[in-house]
């Protein structure tokens, strides 16, 4: 402890929790990333064209950390992430148009 400060005595109050997960590391440092479950959907309009976009929520990855992925992609690489009753709640108006 500093005996010309208190950073020190601040510091070892905090809990510091770490929390590690496994990867599995490719030969070339990559790693493979499945999608977890979509959390939203969103209409992008565009000029001459409309893209609709889905918030998909990644393995390894928390909530805040989703990404907004071209649906069109995310249903042809992942379909089973669109279930029926995916589909239907995400289809009750729960669609944002932004521009």
């Amino acid at each position: 402890m500093c005996f010309t400060c208190r950073c020190c005595d601040v510091i070892n109050r905090i809990p510091h929790m770490w929390f590690l997960r496994e990867i599995e590391i490719q030969p070339d440092m990559t790693y493979n990333e499945e999608p977890i479950r979509i959390l939203a959907r969103e209409i992008k309009e565009l000029r001459n064209k409309h893209i609709v976009l889905v918030k998909v929520l990644w393995q390894r990855h928390e909530v805040e950390e989703a990404m907004w992925e071209p649906e069109q992609a995310m249903r042809k690489q992942y379909p089973n992430l669109f279930t029926e009753k995916q589909n239907t709640d995400l289809d009750r108006g729960k669609d944002k148009v932004i521009d």
